[in-house]
């Protein structure tokens, strides 16, 4: 077979165009919906023995997750005292433009070891970047250009003197507007809701300081609410007002509220390190409010860091026990299903595949297994980084955008 020039440019073409596809977008925190799902064509077709670095960019430490819009990859990063967010082509691994900003953060003592951030990740929609730093920072960014179309500063509401490590709480899309979570264990909290164009405030909702999760949307009995943790509470929130809707308590020692909630469309999951994991029914109580009803709680699966995804009428999540299992649990009653061995690490990003789950440890081990009740099955398993690997990866078709502790990776199949 002879390869010409025009053939290889025609191959070129074909790539970007489907990495350009709105199906192969992954806009937000755990993907379109923050489902954790991959949509159609974002899989491999067929999972390669192996992968190759396409690229790669030096951006710094934290812990963001990459996301995807219109063919390119945005990424928010630390190269201290500055945060930067960056926009690298994801064919060429070029970076398209950078903006950076002074952005200095203390350390608590017992928090020494662990990164200064950023935590959050980048939300694109309607051509804007939005961001959250680790000390309060927000930023919108014109997608294309990286140009600065507004910012506020919420510094001084982040107090890292006891056991806070800096805002976390992915910003997400909500009847319209961008909503942000901010504030720390001492000088308590805000949810607010901001106009996408120009940064005004359509509504705020104080209370708790926020917990390290990041708010969902869920609608309950047809109206929207925005789901998300405080560190010592699960709230509801109308979208559209802030209205707070209900609370249930979820006190932790050490305020280490992390793992994203799960709504399956008729329970909520949550879980925590020292809480279990729990599932609650969300229903009107006839009074303008809602009643949530602990349904079922499983106290030896404890979700630390890592996020569940719903799906196959399981909720498959990654226990804190044995120093590191994938779980699968019944998603009607928490019965355990399976677990693996365990010694997987201290923490793993779970996504699902139309036939499997996928599981990326922090120590760089990309886990393919199969999508079922009936055990643990591993079908794949690939080790793609040598360095720590905390955030959520994206796939696009064969390649993959990820993280590792100081670069931004696109991998492709060999």
């Amino acid at each position: 077979m002879t390869i010409t020039m025009k053939s290889v440019a025609v191959a070129a073409l074909t790539l970007l165009t489907a990495q350009a596809q709105p199906n192969r977008d992954w806009p937000e925190w755990r993907g379109p919906g923050r489902h954790a799902v991959l949509r159609p064509g974002q899989a491999p077709a067929a999972w390669p023995a192996s992968f190759n670095r396409a690229w790669s960019v030096a951006i710094g430490e934290g812990y963001s997750s990459p996301v995807v819009s219109g063919g390119v990859t945005y990424i928010h990063s630390r190269q201290d005292p500055q945060e930067t967010v960056t926009a690298v082509d994801v064919a060429t691994g070029a970076v398209k433009w950078r903006e950076t900003y002074a952005a200095p953060i203390g350390k608590n003592s017992y928090a020494s070891q662990m990164g200064k951030g950023p935590n959050a990740t980048p939300l694109v929609t309607g051509g804007r970047v939005f961001t959250l730093g680790a000390s309060g920072h927000i930023l919108a960014l014109d997608a294309a250009s990286g140009k600065r179309l507004w910012s506020k500063d919420f510094s001084a509401m982040i107090d890292t003197s006891k056991l806070f490590c800096g805002t976390a709480a992915s910003p997400i899309l909500a009847a319209g507007a961008v909503v942000f979570q901010v504030g720390s264990d001492i000088k308590g909290g805000v949810v607010m809701a901001l106009d996408p164009a120009t940064g005004a405030e359509r509504w705020q909702w104080k209370g708790d300081g926020p917990g390290y999760a990041s708010p969902i949307l869920a609608t309950v009995a047809g109206v929207d609410q925005l789901v998300t943790l405080t560190n010592r509470t699960v709230v509801g929130l109308d979208a559209k007002s802030g209205r707070l809707l209900w609370s249930v308590p979820f006190p932790d020692d050490w305020h280490e509220n992390i793992v994203t909630p799960v709504w399956t469309g008729g329970k909520l999951i949550v879980s925590g390190i020292r809480q279990g994991t729990r599932a609650f029914a969300i229903k009107p109580d006839g009074k303008g409010g809602y009643a949530p009803a602990e349904r079922w709680k499983n106290a030896e699966v404890t979700m630390y860091m890592s996020s569940p995804v719903a799906g196959d009428g399981l909720i498959y999540g990654f226990s804190a026990k044995r120093k590191g299992q994938f779980v699968a649990l019944d998603a009607e009653t928490g019965a355990l299903k399976w677990a693996s061995e365990g010694r997987e690490g201290e923490q793993a990003t779970i996504l699902l595949a139309p036939a499997h789950v996928l599981y990326l440890t922090n120590t760089g081990a990309l886990v393919v297994a199969k999508r079922t009740g009936a055990g643990f099955q591993e079908e794949k398993r690939y080790d793609i980084s040598e360095n720590q690997t905390w955030s959520t990866p994206v796939f696009m078709g064969g390649a993959i955008v990820m993280r590792d502790a100081t670069h931004l990776l696109r991998l492709d199949p060999k």
